[in-house]
């Protein structure tokens, strides 16, 4: 794919063998239990009030707006680590802004959807990204396919790790945001909310990053270090998130990254003159304690934890084809960015 068009988003590569086989995913919200890992929690004292929050079928930014009016103050002031999908049940945190006056006890808020589990108060307001990472337990129904298979790819990942691929939840129901953004980027249209902006940059930033990182697999560089990689603290080589400046990687790693670049052009430079700093993001997912069960034939328990920013879905690929009921809505991470 070039920068003509981006209206169907490509079949990246697997790092493994495919095993052939299919599963349904997210049947009941009870199937995709994510827990969130903070960071910090509150110390007891502070300007804000901190919530542990478990929601069922609604999405973070759905509960952030009945937070905010039933504290009664603006919708900015109501903060949280990342989004959460919405067919799922979530427990994670949020943040209100609240320094004066008598302190409301949300815990006895009323929902159908969620759940304040606990509130205390803390000294800082809770900003994307501010957490360690997530823990998944994932209930696939209906597998069909090659047990052995199956099980050899969960080995491996749980061995070797994934390719760290954003998700297809990043990029918007059939990857319109990718091309939304190269309209935005190549100025044939006018994009002025924010919001909206900031969703097609993010989605144009991780679709490059994506490219890179599905040639590398093309090319049978899985698992292998470049000339002239960079790494991140953990050893593990890392692919480019666009932006200004010169680009780190040097010899090998900088050709197969600026080849990308020359690529989609109008991504990369859109993506310069649009104030995004270069930065880099690990190229391999590392589930931690993974483990799996067959509780019935055609059906498969995953749990495991990923780092902030690192998608369930992507790790669910390597092993087999998911399905998800029909019922497109607004799409939200499985992952914190």
């Amino acid at each position: 794919m070039t920068d003509a068009q981006y209206t169907i988003l490509p079949q990246w590569p697997n790092a493994y063998p495919a095993s052939g086989a299919s599963a349904t995913l997210k049947l009941l919200n009870e199937d995709f239990i994510v827990t969130e890992l903070p960071l910090q929690l509150p110390c007891g004292e502070g300007e804000h009030i901190w919530l542990d929050i478990e929601k069922n079928g609604a999405n973070t930014a759905f509960v952030a707006q009945q937070l905010a009016e039933a504290a009664g103050v603006q919708e900015r002031d109501v903060g949280y680590a990342g989004l959460k999908d919405r067919y799922a049940i979530t427990r994670q945190w949020f943040s209100i802004y609240l320094p004066k006056g008598e302190t409301p006890d949300l815990t006895l808020l009323q929902h159908p959807e969620f759940k304040v589990l606990s509130q205390s108060r803390h000294v800082k307001k809770l900003r994307r990204g501010d957490l360690q990472g997530n823990r998944f337990r994932i209930v696939l129904r209906d597998v069909a396919g090659d047990r052995d298979a199956m099980e050899a790819n969960l080995k491996a990942v749980a061995s070797h790790g994934a390719p760290n691929y954003f998700g297809a939840q990043r990029f918007g129901h059939d990857g319109g945001n990718v091309e939304q953004g190269r309209a935005m980027l190549a100025r044939e249209i006018r994009v002025r909310n924010p919001k909206k902006k900031g969703i097609y940059l993010s989605a144009v930033r991780s679709f490059v990053f994506n490219e890179a990182l599905a040639l590398r697999i093309q090319q049978g560089l899985w698992g292998k270090t470049l000339p002239g990689d960079v790494m991140d603290e953990a050893g593990r080589p890392t692919g480019p998130l666009w932006g200004r400046g010169r680009v780190i990687t040097t010899d090998q790693a900088q050709a197969l990254e600026n080849g990308v670049a020359e690529r989609h052009a109008t991504l990369c430079d859109g993506m310069e003159h649009a104030g995004l700093d270069q930065e880099r993001r690990a190229l391999v997912a590392r589930p931690v304690e993974m483990s799996w069960e067959w509780p019935q034939a055609n059906q498969l328990v995953l749990t495991f934890s990923l780092p902030a920013g690192n998608y369930a879905t992507s790790v669910l690929n390597e092993i087999l084809r998911t399905t998800e009921p029909d019922r497109h809505t607004e799409n939200e991470s499985a992952a914190v960015e």
